[in-house]
């Protein structure tokens, strides 16, 4: 897998949702390498957000950070208008941000609990995706680009005894970029997803279960959990030109699990 190199990308504007911390951070890094701008949004942690900014930063690139929740549709729109402002026409869109709670059965779990789950993980990237759409398809004056959701294992699994509410989430996500990728294929938009398995992030700390990853990797046939880089360089490659007649894909990311 070969990145995308910094003339292929250069100057092209680049939304990250959830692009503080985990996978998302990661693939902010990366973007900023290969000549991304990078909006580089949070809901709460400015403080992460800033560190992924002040990173590039330094290494001579640009970004930006951008608070918003990306479940509220008054702040999807005003993130992406103050991309418009101040970064520049879009060119990619990486649906990252996400949740999950407590590990738990489904007869415990409540209805402002599957609202959260849901809100976090599929309602923003619909609507992260729809303001994406306007911007990028030739239909509407755009110059095209490219769309990833990162979905889970888990919607091919469905983590019973565990967070059955976010397997569905991430299932959901799976649906939506197999329909979107061919409502706007026409468009000059391609939309694929990543589906990471076991990765080693801070996610699984809001489980309730910080070492989870270390329980479970028996179970994954490579035998070892995955690194947020492993994800974020296949993000970067379905976003790229090497992949320019892939849509519509979901590339598992998960140790043959």
């Amino acid at each position: 897998m070969v990145l995308p190199t910094t003339e292929q990308s250069e100057k092209r504007v680049m939304i990250v949702t959830g692009g503080g911390r985990g996978i998302g951070a990661v693939t902010c890094l990366l973007a900023a390498a290969t000549g991304y701008i990078v909006a580089v949004n949070y809901l709460q942690n400015r403080s992460a957000a800033e560190k992924v900014v002040e990173a590039i930063a330094h290494d001579g690139g640009k970004a930006l950070a951008i608070q918003a929740d990306v479940s509220s549709e008054p702040d999807v729109a005003r993130l992406f208008e103050t991309v418009d402002r101040d970064l520049g026409p879009l060119a990619a869109l990486v649906n990252n941000a996400g949740t999950l709670e407590p590990q738990m059965r489904l007869e415990t779990m409540d209805g402002a609990r599957l609202g959260r789950v849901f809100a976090a993980n599929i309602i923003s990237a619909f609507l992260c995706s729809r303001e994406a759409v306007k911007r990028m398809s030739t239909r509407r004056g755009g110059s095209g680009g490219a769309i990833v959701n990162v979905s889970s294992a888990a919607s091919r699994i469905g983590s019973p005894g565990e967070y059955i509410d976010y397997a569905a989430s991430k299932a959901a996500v799976d649906t939506l970029t197999l329909g979107l990728a061919k409502e706007v294929a026409e468009e000059g938009i391609r939309v694929n997803a990543v589906r990471p398995g076991i990765i080693y992030t801070e996610i699984h700390a809001k489980g309730g279960e910080p070492a989870r990853v270390d329980r479970v990797k028996s179970t994954i046939p490579m035998k070892r959990g995955g690194e947020p880089e492993e994800v974020a360089k296949a993000i970067l490659w379905l976003l790229s030109e090497e992949a320019s007649y892939v849509t519509g894909a979901i590339l598992d990311v998960a140790g043959g699990r």
